[in-house]
């Protein structure tokens, strides 16, 4: 889905913003999926050691918010917005490594973009499933 150009684009974007902070990068995809990647760090662990559940949310609404900006073209008058995200977290996650949001896109309406986002380990194991909601606005 998100060309080589498209992930530059929206990595570049990213300077100082949660998505930073945690690591998170879009990463090209030549299929119907919008994919980022996120390093599991201190940041995004929970003090037991396992992914944090609100980080794993963070890279399903920054996965399928990158997926709904491709299909507004990149429009710079079109305004990507979160309304609801919903997961269900289905098996504990490495401590190490990374995880990758892979976001499947159930609906495209002129106004709202809803997304299937599945988080999954470097060794394929599915960890949670959300749901996504964004709006999408015009300036």
């Amino acid at each position: 889905m998100l060309s080589q150009q498209e992930c530059d684009i929206l990595n570049s974007k990213m300077h100082g913003t949660m998505v930073e902070a945690l690591g998170i990068k879009f990463l090209p995809s030549d299929d119907d999926l919008a994919i980022a990647e996120m390093p599991i760090t201190d940041a995004s662990r929970q003090y037991f050691g396992i992914l944090h559940g609100g980080a794993s949310l963070t890279l399903a609404e920054t996965v399928a918010g990158a997926g709904s900006v491709h299909l507004t073209g990149l429009d710079e008058h079109a305004l990507v917005c979160g309304t609801e995200v919903s997961g269900t977290h289905i098996a504990m996650s490495a401590t190490e490594g990374k995880v990758y949001g892979k976001a499947r896109l159930l609906h495209a309406g002129k106004s709202t973009h809803v997304w299937n986002v599945e988080i999954v380990g470097e060794d394929g194991t599915v960890i949670s499933v959300e749901r996504v909601t964004n709006r999408i606005l015009f300036k």
